[in-house]
C-alpha cells in the first residue's frame, strides 16, 4: 500500500471530511452489496457529519466499480463497498485486470459475512438436497442455473457443486443476483446460489431451499444443511463484503473510518438487514479484515486453478 508522508496525516484527519462521501457499490440496485451499502450509509452519514451517498457502477464481474475506485483520488472522498468476489476471485480468472486488488486498493473495514443458498423453483420435483442431486443426475444438462455473474461468487459456489457431485447443468450468467432472481422465480431458471436476497421468497412459498453452501449452518436456518453435511465437501462460498479506499488514502482517514462502519454495522437496521439475508455482521479491525481476504483469496484461488477456470 501507497504511504503519504507522516506529518501529513494530522492534517488531512482534522480537515476530513469536509464535503460529500461517495461509496461505490460495483453491483447493481437490489443486490446483496447495494443491500449492506444502503444500511450502512444512514449511520456512517450521521457519525461523519456529511453525506455518505450510494454511486451504483456495476459491470465485469465488479470490476468496473472497482477500477472507479482504485484510480480515485486517495483523498478520503472516494469508497468501494463490494462483494469478496472483486478482491479474492477476479484476479485468478482474468490474466489482464485494469487494477490490482492488492496494490490499488487499501482495505477499510469488514462489513458482513454473506452466505449464499441453494434455491430451487417449486417447478423442480426435489424437497430435500439428496432429490435435487438425484434429479440432476437423472437430467444431465437440462436443468440451468442462474448467477449474479460469470466468476461471481454464486457462479463459483454452483461450480464447486457441480464439481463435488460430478453434474451437469447449464449456467446463466446475469448482471447482478437481483435479475437471476426475478429469473428464477419465473422459472426461467431452475435453480441458483443466492446470496440471500432470495429468502423473502422461500418464506413466501415461492421458492424452495435446499442447502447453504457455507463453511458451516446459517443461524437462522439452524435445519438447512450445508452442501458439506450432504457428502458434498468443498462447496463454500462464503464471500466478506467490505468497505474499500484507494491506495494512499490517508492512515488517519482509513482508521476513522474503520471505526465508524464498525459502530453502524452494530447498529439494528444494518443488523436486521444482514439477518434477512442468512448472513452475519463481521466488523473486524482493519488488520483482521485484510486477513480474511487472504485466506478468501487462497481458498478460491485454489479452487478456480484445480477447476482450470478462466474468463478471458
Amino acid at each position: 500500500m501507497l504511504a503519504l508522508p507522516v506529518f501529513s496525516q494530522p492534517s488531512a484527519a482534522q480537515a476530513w471530511p469536509d464535503k460529500p462521501i461517495r461509496l461505490v457499490v460495483n453491483f447493481p440496485a437490489g443486490g446483496a452489496a447495494d443491500t449492506l451499502a444502503r444500511g450502512l450509509t444512514p449511520g456512517l452519514t450521521a457519525a461523519l457529519k456529511r453525506p455518505v451517498v450510494v454511486d451504483n457502477r456495476p459491470g465485469a464481474n465488479g470490476i468496473m466499480g472497482a477500477d472507479v475506485v482504485a484510480k480515485s483520488p486517495a483523498d478520503g472522498y472516494t469508497f468501494l463497498l463490494t462483494s469478496g468476489g472483486a478482491i479474492a476471485i477476479d484476479p485468478f480468472l482474468y490474466t489482464k485486470m485494469p487494477y490490482d486488488p492488492q496494490r490499488d486498493l487499501t482495505p477499510v473495514a469488514s462489513v458482513a459475512l454473506v452466505r449464499v443458498f441453494l434455491l430451487v423453483h417449486p417447478s423442480v420435483p426435489a424437497r430435500t438436497l439428496a432429490e435435487f442431486v438425484s434429479y440432476l443426475r437423472a437430467n444431465p444438462g437440462k436443468l440451468s442455473f442462474g448467477s449474479a455473474g460469470n466468476g461471481s461468487t454464486p457462479h463459483i459456489a454452483a461450480e464447486m457443486f457441480k464439481r463435488a457431485g460430478k453434474l451437469d447443468a447449464v449456467h446463466v450468467p446475469y448482471k447482478g443476483a437481483a435479475p437471476a432472481l426475478s429469473d428464477l422465480l419465473s422459472g426461467q431458471v431452475q435453480f441458483m446460489f443466492d446470496p440471500g436476497p432470495g429468502l423473502q421468497h422461500v418464506a413466501a412459498g415461492k421458492l424452495r431451499l435446499l442447502a447453504v453452501a457455507s463453511g458451516k449452518r446459517a443461524a437462522q436456518y439452524p435445519d438447512v444443511p450445508t452442501l458439506a453435511e450432504a457428502g458434498l465437501p468443498g462447496v463454500n462460498g462464503d464471500s466478506t463484503f467490505g468497505v474499500y479506499a484507494p491506495a494512499g488514502t490517508p492512515r488517519a482517514v482509513v482508521e476513522r473510518m474503520n471505526k465508524e462502519i464498525n459502530q453502524a454495522v452494530a447498529a439494528n437496521v444494518l443488523q436486521d438487514s444482514v439477518n434477512r439475508m442468512g448472513g452475519a455482521v463481521a466488523p473486524l479491525s482493519i488488520q483482521a479484515f485484510a486477513e480474511r481476504q487472504d485466506a478468501d483469496r487462497a481458498r478460491y484461488g485454489s479452487f478456480i486453478k484445480a477447476a482450470g477456470m478462466t474468463l478471458d
